[in-house]
């Protein structure tokens, strides 16, 4: 399985950005999505997490309400539309996946995640 991520760049405050994971390989296989982003020198973070089975989404605390994801399964891409910025949104966002039907407190853990696509900046300016 191979993940490209893509859709990051600059935006301002209050602005939006969609950001886009294709999956290519076995993705018949894959039961759970993830968005994780990171700043440099602190830990990968949850943001959002789509999981196959009752297509259910969950989302950090602090993307609620303005970031949703999404899945296109004819394309094998997941989405994460992001609305309402804020500059602390800033961050390289990597796009995860795996073939664990994972429960609900799992999907948060980024080590429960097999595969990765490289990171897509987003900057957030003020």
């Amino acid at each position: 399985v191979q993940l490209q991520a893509s859709g990051g760049g600059l935006v301002q405050v209050g602005g939006s950005l969609r950001l886009s994971c294709a999956a290519s390989g076995r993705t018949d296989s894959l039961y759970t999505v993830g968005w994780f982003r990171q700043t440099p020198g602190n830990a990968r973070e949850f943001v959002a997490a789509f999981r196959r089975s009752g297509s259910m989404t969950h989302y950090a605390t602090s993307v609620k309400g303005r970031f949703t994801i999404s899945r296109d399964s004819a394309k094998n891409t997941v989405t994460l539309q992001m609305n309402s910025l804020k500059s602390e949104d800033t961050a390289a966002y990597y796009c995860a996946a795996s073939r664990s039907r994972m429960i609900q407190s799992s999907v948060s853990v980024d080590s429960m995640y097999e595969f990765w696509g490289q990171g897509t900046q987003v900057t957030v300016s003020s």
